[in-house]
């Protein structure tokens, strides 16, 4: 593969046709403040350094990266693991949450609002707001406050104030709809830490900068351990993408990495009951950037469905639309049952108990060949904790 443009945002915002900042006029204010400092207070030396201490200090970086012996064995290849599940909070969001509270003091922010739809980023987001002493109001759709009930608790004993959405499927789609909302009605004292590559301009670029720390890592680590940097496949789960985008954003311009993006299928790609946007989506703009999202014919966003309520959103970021109209990336499918068993094997099999998220990743193993020589990183993006009942349900523990 020669590559022959460029992975990585433009002035503009875009990622080739995708991305952008179409936004109401009362956000442009704050939208316009953060995209004009944003590199610059990321750049200052500073920032870097308290940034760098806080990963070390209090999210325990770096994470392992995982030689999985036996997993490797059983698929006849080499696979590590990215042991993101082990960051404090037990998944990558905390990488991107404190980056954006240190970003929001310096802008005089005093007021944070998220959204979250596994609840990883609500408490990333309500742990570093008790770090720093600030007010913190989470949006989640109210089907996910049920399923992620042990999340919902951390928040609040973090010091959240944790707001149920209501509206349409009641999932991660409709708790961004709330938390922009919010942000219309307070635009001045108020800094919205959006959770993933998804989002106006400079949202996704932002966010895939502060969780590059995953492929920095990787390629340093690889080195150690294979004599190389670089990998032959770098494997993640993609719902907005913010995991996927901290994996691939140090190999984006490596030509001879390969690049797997692992989306929810659900129930089947066809079946109705999916979030499988690579395959279903048509271009359009679902909050606040142009990307590929899932739509009826006539621009209704379909409501998403995955067995994780992590997957399901009906779109990506404009990264990943772009990745996949490119052909940079391998895009696959899995359903929530493939998904389901793949986290138990790795629970027997390795002693991890990963994030239903994960799982869909680890399940192409069973599809996908790759040769036994073959160096493959998954990003093992959070820790299984927080879907102990879906499993327990699934399997009728």
């Amino acid at each position: 593969m020669t590559i022959t443009q460029s992975y990585q945002v433009n002035e503009k915002g875009y990622y080739g046709d995708f991305g952008g900042a179409y936004i109401p006029e009362m956000l442009y204010p704050n939208v316009e403040e953060l995209r004009s400092q944003y590199l610059k207070i990321m750049d200052d030396a500073d920032f870097k350094a308290e940034f760098k201490k806080l990963l070390k200090d209090y999210v325990g970086r770096p994470t392992p990266l995982y030689f999985a012996e036996r997993l490797s064995k059983h698929y006849n290849t080499k696979i590590y693991l990215k042991r993101e599940d082990l960051c404090h909070t037990g998944a990558h969001k905390v990488n991107n949450t404190i980056g954006q509270i240190l970003m929001a003091k310096r802008l005089g922010k005093h007021r944070i609002i998220a959204e979250t739809g596994a609840g990883q980023h609500g408490v990333a987001t309500a742990t570093v707001c008790a770090l720093m002493g600030l007010e913190c109001i989470v949006y989640m759709g109210a089907i996910d406050i049920e399923r992620q009930a042990p999340n919902v608790a951390r928040m609040k004993m973090l010091g959240a104030t944790v707001i149920p959405a209501e509206s349409g499927s009641k999932t991660l789609k409709d708790a961004t709809n709330e938390a922009i909302r919010d942000w219309i009605n307070n635009p001045t004292d108020t800094h919205y830490i959006i959770g993933s590559v998804v989002g106006p301009h400079p949202y996704p670029d932002m966010v895939a900068r502060f969780q590059s720390v995953i492929s920095a890592e990787t390629r340093l680590q690889l080195q150690e351990k294979e004599g190389t940097e670089l990998p032959d496949h770098v494997v993640a789960c993609v719902g907005g993408g913010s995991n996927a985008a901290g994996l691939y954003y140090n190999f984006l311009d490596e030509p001879s990495v390969n690049i797997i993006a692992v989306e929810a299928a659900g129930k089947g790609v066809n079946s109705g009951e999916s979030a499988a946007t690579s395959a279903l989506g048509k271009e359009g703009i679902i909050h606040g950037s142009k990307t590929l999202l899932m739509q009826t014919d006539d621009g209704q966003i379909t409501e998403p469905y995955s067995i994780s309520a992590g997957l399901d959103y009906p779109g990506v970021g404009p990264m990943h639309a772009h990745l996949y109209k490119s052909g940079r990336a391998e895009f696959i499918s899995v359903t929530d049952e493939a998904a389901m068993k793949a986290g138990l094997f790795l629970s027997k099999t390795e002693g991890i108990i990963p994030a239903i998220e994960t799982s869909h990743a680890l399940s192409i193993f069973e599809t996908r060949a790759f040769k036994p020589d073959e160096i493959v990183v998954v990003n093992l993006s959070g820790r299984g904790d927080k879907d102990l009942n879906t499993y327990i349900d699934y399997f009728g523990y």
